[in-house]
């Protein structure tokens, strides 16, 4: 190994360790529902082989989450050293290129930050780019631009159509699947008031011209679910993309869990663009109930359900 990058490891692991060191097996419990019973991370990781895509679903400023994400990224990458990749919510398509350039070193770690608009929790994240710098792997960006999806939200797809072809490379192809179902349902039940629905031309179809009613959400004609729908088709897409090129590769995606919890969402757009893709669902968060929970209530969120410990403090409040 190169005497430059086994420092630049080291340092990495060292600044990983400082940021959770606090943290430990204590402050977490596993359970995996197609076994009824809790597990270790190191199981969890195991079983991965099994799969196309680990989508690990979280709260964004649960502290044990993003302990555990590092930690089974570093597994992940023992077992496929050569294989495996990450993807995240929390950089937009459009910023790629940054990404790229940062993690082959062309770059200085502030420019990175500043042009890949980086979340203001980055610090949160950072352990995971630093790691993938480090053993060279891919990172993909995995989200729309948030212009694209209040616009989507705003006037709908047929806003999205009229922009320029190069603009249309940073979101999933159009036109995407809305929300449907109970994901539709759970959208609906975000907001505490009966939206009143408004007529628009279903887009999700190509030959098409019917009319559906969907809901405005009261939020100064915003259409939460076009906009949502955008973010998560166009997460799904990436991953799809990603794996479509690279045949030989396995993801670890991380996004928040409303996102994937319950199989909804991404996941319900990944299967819709390859529908032999397999993909694990992680669902973690605090309960108060930790360390005692009723795995019965919970197992429907995902393939495994993390709990983790509420006494833990947040990396920032909301």
């Amino acid at each position: 190994m190169n005497v430059n990058r086994f420092f630049l490891l080291g340092f990495v692991l060292f600044q990983c360790m400082h940021a959770f060191g606090q943290l430990s097996d204590l402050n977490y419990k596993i359970y995996a529902t197609k076994t009824g019973r809790e597990i270790s991370l190191q199981e969890l990781a195991a079983d991965a082989k099994n799969y196309d895509v680990v989508i690990f679903g979280e709260e964004h400023n649960d502290s044990v989450a993003h302990y555990l994400q590092i930690k089974l990224l570093e597994l992940l990458y023992d077992k496929y050293p050569q294989r495996l990749a990450l993807s995240l919510e929390m950089f937009d398509r459009d910023v790629q290129p940054v990404m790229n350039e940062y993690l082959m070193g062309s770059i200085r770690e502030k420019n990175f930050t500043k042009d890949a608009r980086v979340w203001s929790n980055y610090r949160d994240y950072k352990p995971m780019i630093e790691f993938a710098k480090a053993k060279k792997l891919d990172v993909i960006c995995a989200n729309a631009p948030s212009r694209y999806t209040n616009l989507a939200g705003r006037k709908g797809q047929k806003a999205l159509m009229d922009l320029p072809e190069v603009s249309k490379k940073n979101f999933a192809p159009l036109p995407y699947d809305t929300a449907s179902g109970k994901y539709y349902e759970k959208l609906i039940n975000l907001t505490a008031h009966s939206p009143a629905p408004t007529t628009v031309a279903d887009t999700t179809k190509k030959d098409t011209a019917v009319k559906m009613p969907i809901p405005a959400m009261n939020m100064g004609g915003f259409n939460l679910i076009m906009g949502q729908s955008l973010w998560d088709a166009t997460m799904a897409y990436s991953i799809f993309k990603y794996l479509k090129k690279n045949k030989e590769k396995f993801v670890m995606h991380v996004n928040g869990r409303f996102h994937s919890d319950e199989h909804f969402a991404v996941v319900t757009q990944l299967k819709k663009y390859n529908s032999k893709l397999k993909p694990l669902v992680i669902s973690a968060g605090p309960d108060d109930s930790f360390p005692n929970m009723d795995w019965s209530s919970l197992k429907y969120l995902g393939d495994y359900v993390i709990i983790t410990d509420p006494k833990v403090p947040r990396t920032y409040e909301e």
